[in-house]
């Protein structure tokens, strides 16, 4: 980013971290831009269809697309803000005292949140990939949608129009809520950006005993879930979308919808998972890597650590998958009694499908477990004497 001259360098690592938003918008893009397209081109057969119980399917077929394109694109869209204001608030965290120089310099709080517009083009690039991809899907998604013959054929076409929808305004929109978000959140004295601000929860010195280090340990771990609402988002969003995805791709399957969009539907779940927990739980350690060296200081053990600062999030998450079980049950529910409960469909009953939900259980509490692993031993490697330095 560039201020009349100046230079506000943004690090690779922090443009790699805008990853998650990239995913985000390339998943609802993906799937909206698919039934968007087909819907509007089953508009041009639409006078083709004679047959009342034809037309039937056809109105079906249009209001399901239209309700999976709502339900995926507004979810994924608030998704997407949230994660947006959580990067420039992180952002502007972690660049407080460059930030502060430039307000005492003179730049005001607008022209600095002017170039925060960058932060757009994680949204633009995830549009464009999701656009290109549902392209490169349509034809499958096509023939799958069209293979019980009963309506007719629907030429691919492709149309424009949807590139503003889903790639020009998204970007546009996102672009603006940067800089106006930026803005609000660079309203404060530059002094104080400057000089930052301590880390609130740095450990202090305890007697070591079991009961002082239990308690100690548990208000540690307390107090970490508590500092950041919207990490606690998105540990909770990332059992949510994959037991809402994955459950919901085997009751598509089961009642005799494309398996296609059940395979995309599962990917897109574990897809969004492994994302959103990745930048939750990175964040965290990134977030507290003073704590745990002190903690390391006064003796406790990685173990404790890992349990202190991880361990909190993981009933968030279960709750999260036990809510999206719920959800994606309510949701298709809702569905086959508002679009396919009809004897011309011939579809089977819906029911909960409990193995479905197991199995999908039971693949989510490995990649949890496994990710905390992973990540309980990254603490080991937290060097002291670097972290020590940081300030």
């Amino acid at each position: 980013m560039r201020l009349g001259g100046e230079v506000m360098i943004i690090r690779p690592k922090d443009a790699a971290k805008l990853f998650g938003i990239c995913i985000m918008c390339f998943c609802a893009v993906l799937i909206c831009a698919m039934f968007m397209n087909s819907n509007i081109d089953m508009a041009r057969i639409k006078d083709q269809i004679t047959d009342p119980d034809t037309m039937l399917i056809y109105d079906l077929t249009v209001s399901g697309g239209n309700v999976t394109v709502a339900v995926t694109g507004g979810a994924l869209a608030l998704t997407t803000v949230i994660m947006l204001l959580f990067y420039i608030k992180h952002y502007i965290d972690t660049h407080k005292s460059e930030l502060g120089i430039l307000k005492a310099l003179g730049y005001s709080n607008w022209k600095i949140a002017r170039s925060f517009w960058v932060f757009g083009l994680s949204v633009l690039t995830g549009a464009v990939v999701g656009f290109g991809g549902a392209f490169a899907l349509m034809p499958a998604f096509y023939r799958t949608m069209r293979n019980d013959g009963v309506l007719p054929d629907t030429p691919l076409h492709f149309n424009p129009i949807l590139i503003v929808y889903l790639v020009a305004l998204p970007a546009l929109v996102f672009a603006v809520l940067a800089v106006l978000y930026g803005n609000l959140k660079l309203k404060r004295p530059a002094l104080e950006l400057i000089r930052g601000k301590s880390s609130p929860r740095a450990a202090t010195r305890r007697p070591r005993s079991t009961d002082t280090d239990t308690l100690f340990l548990r208000e540690l771990k307390q107090s970490t879930v508590r500092s950041k609402f919207s990490l606690v988002f998105f540990v909770w969003f990332g059992g949510f979308v994959y037991a809402s995805s994955v459950v919901m791709s085997f009751s598509i399957s089961e009642v005799g919808g494309s398996d296609m969009m059940a395979v995309l539907m599962a990917g897109i779940g574990v897809v969004l998972a492994i994302t959103t927990l990745f930048l939750a739980v990175t964040t965290v350690i990134k977030g507290n890597s003073k704590t745990i060296a002190m903690l390391r200081v006064f003796g406790y053990s990685d173990r404790e650590c890992a349990v202190a600062i991880l361990s909190g999030y993981r009933p968030i998450t279960y709750v999260g998958f036990a809510l999206g079980s719920a959800y994606q049950h309510g949701l298709m529910k809702m569905m086959m009694s508002l679009f396919y409960d009809n004897d011309v469909l011939g579809l089977p009953d819906y029911s909960f499908n409990w193995q479905a939900c197991i199995i999908a259980f039971i693949s989510f509490a490995v990649i949890y477990e496994i990710f905390m692993r992973v990540y309980s031993e990254r603490i080991k490697r937290i060097p002291l004497k670097e972290v020590m330095m940081e300030e």
